[in-house]
């Protein structure tokens, strides 16, 4: 399989952490069911490519999001791996029990940077949102668990247009002062550009707890990402095939391919400890599964087998 010739760049961090993000903000967004079988064999072809982070799934109502109501039989079915994390997110302390049912070592909680995403994602207000935030949080330092934030909406928000830097920053330091070990700044609807990343990373003095998690609508992902990097951020959120978008947001279209990012940071000199021909495999695989081709485009690229009949027959 075709490598990128890599050149190493100035400015760049020597290694990148990818939060693997694909079978819960990717697979969330399907609308055919995906049975759990296949869901825990995405989670363990994710652990044998290299990932170390792989976000597996959500303890939200099933009503919400019907895509994750086997969170539970999922992660009974799924195999850990001895030094990869399995983080799920938690909506609220009922998630939070769920999660400690069953072991989990690392939660995920998710904020709005803007009010009416607030009303909309959380039913609660900017403010009142950390009410709900604040004993999840508590009660999950208190059992020895990692606490990761997602701010959604960082650069901009389809109701209210673009979102001031000072209101992320604010809600951002707030989710930081709670104890969370890991703030990611989500452009939920890809209106972010190079110039606005380096601004919000800089109005928060800097890329220390900072992740970034871009989506693809207008094209602009990897060009946010190269620019987060260059402001010193070293853990980016992707998803596998690129697959993801947001249910409560329309305007909200795929994830940053794994892929896709790989194949740059690998250009770049950059390392990530994945191993690209196995994820192409993957997403060959998962694209079969979900009857539709991966949006990725070193995907369609490097693919060959299954993902390029599934394509073939998209097109007929």
């Amino acid at each position: 399989m075709r490598e990128p010739q890599r050149v190493r760049a100035a400015g760049l961090p020597d290694r990148v952490t990818i939060y693997e993000v694909g079978p819960r903000d990717g697979l969330q967004n399907e609308a055919a069911v995906v049975p759990v079988e296949v869901k825990a064999e995405f989670v363990a072809r994710l652990a044998a490519a290299g990932h170390r982070v792989i976000e597996t799934t959500s303890f939200v109502h099933p009503r919400w999001v019907p895509q994750l109501a086997d969170a539970s039989e999922l992660l009974s079915a799924v195999e850990r791996v001895p030094g990869v994390r399995y983080p799920v997110l938690v909506p609220n302390e009922r998630g939070l029990d769920r999660a400690l049912e069953h072991g989990v070592e690392e939660i995920a909680i998710f904020a709005s940077a803007t009010e009416t995403f607030a009303a909309r994602n959380l039913n609660r207000t900017l403010e009142s949102q950390f009410e709900m935030f604040e004993p999840v949080v508590a009660r999950a330092l208190a059992h020895g668990l990692r606490v990761r934030a997602y701010v959604s909406m960082c650069f901009g928000d389809p109701w209210e247009g673009p979102t001031p830097v000072g209101q992320v920053v604010s809600v951002g330091r707030r989710l930081l002062d709670l104890g969370c070990f890991e703030l990611s700044l989500g452009d939920t609807i890809g209106v972010g550009t190079p110039g606005h990343v380096a601004a919000l990373i800089e109005a928060f003095g800097g890329p220390a707890r900072l992740a970034v998690h871009f989506h693809d609508t207008y094209g602009q992902a990897l060009a946010n990402t190269l620019t987060a990097l260059r402001e010193g951020v070293t853990v980016v959120d992707a998803s596998t095939g690129g697959i993801g978008g947001c249910p409560y947001a329309e305007s909200a279209t795929g994830n940053l391919a794994t892929e896709d990012l790989v194949w740059m940071l690998h250009g770049l000199g950059v390392e990530t400890g994945l191993d690209l021909p196995a994820l192409v495999e993957t997403s060959t695989w998962l694209a079969e599964r979900l009857g539709r081709p991966s949006p990725s485009r070193v995907v369609q690229a490097l693919g060959d087998g299954p993902s390029r009949t599934t394509a073939a027959n998209a097109e007929e």
